[in-house]
């Protein structure tokens, strides 16, 4: 079985978003899937996606305090300033973080552990709405 599928999110504020069960709701065909991979891709450059805790919050806020500080906004050296103060540091968050995930699907559910969820990073004050990719493929 092949299936993809665009998934919409609505706007969120700058921070780490848990979204697992948005992921999950738009696939109901995940609980068909005996053994496969579900691939996931946030299709823009200034969001990205972790696998990461998904019980504390405090490790939400605690990865986006770390990112602020490893890339804070109005870095005298960046040229793409454009878009404005926080766009060329949403573009460094994105490719530190990665834009994707590929995730094992076992007997209808995502094979992830105990206290791992899905997260949306979303890096800009104003991203506006994400589109996801999602492709689940199994038997």
């Amino acid at each position: 079985m092949w299936i993809r599928r665009h998934l919409r999110l609505e706007p969120r504020r700058p921070g780490i978003h848990l979204i697992t069960r948005d992921v999950v709701g738009a696939l109901p065909e995940l609980g068909d899937v005996r053994v496969g991979l579900l691939h996931v891709l946030v299709a823009h450059t200034s969001a990205s996606l972790t696998l990461n805790e998904n019980a504390s919050p405090d490790v939400r806020a605690d990865l986006d305090a770390w990112l602020d500080r490893a890339v804070p906004r109005d870095t005298p050296y960046f040229t793409h300033t454009i878009e404005g103060p926080d766009d060329m540091p949403a573009h460094v968050k994105a490719a530190l973080m990665g834009c994707s995930l590929t995730l094992p699907v076992a007997d209808g559910r995502l094979d992830v552990g105990t206290w791992q969820g899905i997260h949306l990073c979303e890096h800009r004050d104003h991203g506006g709405s994400r589109r996801l990719v999602l492709t689940l493929w199994g038997e």
